[in-house]
């Protein structure tokens, strides 16, 4: 045991430098992860006797935002296209949180028809509705038309997400104070909408329809908060973070080999699901925001969004644009 003692003492003696080296480094190794963890939801509120709907709530943040909300007691409308996986994340939320009250419903926000018919069922069975979150996504994807035949990340990202908020806007109105949370992106701060070729039909570029969509999310926070002013329908969009997450999914393949060996170790660094669904947690439930409505959030604080997603008029002319194509008195 003495000998073994002297050569660990040797061996230290011998590569201190090295070994403060990697000491220091796994420091701040340590020290990056945390930082990019961002902020936690620290509200212990809870929801029972309320509803709340989530978009895209089978995987992802969604999920992770599906079970948190669960566990504070509310009622779980986890809506999805893919009902199999729906079905699914539903027992595992059940089991996890000890509340029976989780429920799955279809829906297809490539589908106005869908969107609609979704509406439809909240507002014929649900007495109320608390706190909408508008979720789901999709990211980076090759030219894909809806099936109304809009280019799909903004028809699902933004016009999906725009019908159903207006369509169940009485039953959060009757349920005020109630919140609408609208995930978006730090791209939007690259974003501007083609109000001449909203579709990119005249020269699509998947990074720029993804970060008009996330702009247009901004925007759309932005003048639904200025219409429900004294309503008590408060309205939220954020920034999650860069997750570990299926939304990758259109991206990570269309990379060259190179590319992937080199993205491994960063993807390490992200956010957990858990750790990106804080910010939704946070908007949708902490009582310090109550009587705030249309910032944008990252990481669990308001943060000031590009200057593009500041234009007012941009933000009414995007929103008579989106009632036009989807249909909207």
């Amino acid at each position: 045991m003495q000998n073994y003692a002297e050569a660990v003492r040797d061996f230290v003696e011998k590569h201190a430098t090295g070994l403060t080296a990697v000491f220091v480094a796994g420091a701040g190794l340590l020290a990056l992860r945390r930082w990019l963890a961002g902020g936690v939801c620290r509200s212990k509120v809870r929801l029972d006797g309320k509803t709340v709907l989530i978009t895209g709530a089978n995987t992802g943040i969604g999920k992770e935002t599906a079970l948190d909300m669960a566990k504070r007691g509310a009622r779980v409308i986890l809506a999805c296209r893919d009902m199999t996986r729906a079905r699914i994340a539903a027992d595992e939320i059940r089991q996890q949180s000890g509340n029976g009250n989780v429920v799955v419903k279809k829906l297809d926000l490539s589908s106005l028809q869908s969107v609609r018919d979704l509406a439809k069922d909240v507002q014929e069975n649900e007495t109320r509705l608390d706190i909408l979150i508008n979720n789901a996504g999709i990211m980076m994807c090759p030219k894909w038309k809806t099936k109304d035949g809009f280019e799909m990340q903004f028809g699902v990202n933004h016009l999906g997400h725009f019908l159903l908020t207006n369509c169940l806007l009485d039953l959060l109105k009757k349920s005020a104070p109630s919140r609408v949370v609208i995930v978006s992106s730090l791209a939007h701060e690259k974003g501007r909408i083609h109000f001449d070729d909203i579709n990119l039909d005249k020269d699509y570029k998947r990074q720029e329809s993804y970060r008009q969509s996330k702009l247009a999310n901004v925007l759309f926070c932005r003048e639904l908060a200025a219409r429900l002013k004294d309503t008590g329908v408060t309205v939220y969009s954020l920034h999650p973070g860069v997750i570990r997450t299926e939304l990758g999914r259109h991206l990570f393949p269309s990379l060259a080999l190179w590319q992937r060996i080199v993205a491994v170790p960063f993807v390490l660094m992200i956010k957990s699901p858990w750790e990106g669904a804080q910010t939704s947690i946070y908007c949708a439930v902490d009582e310090s925001q109550a009587n705030v409505s249309g910032l944008y959030y990252s990481d669990c604080a308001p943060k000031t969004p590009a200057p593009q997603a500041l234009d007012d008029a941009a933000a009414k002319k995007l929103w008579d644009l989106s009632a036009s194509m989807v249909g909207l008195a």
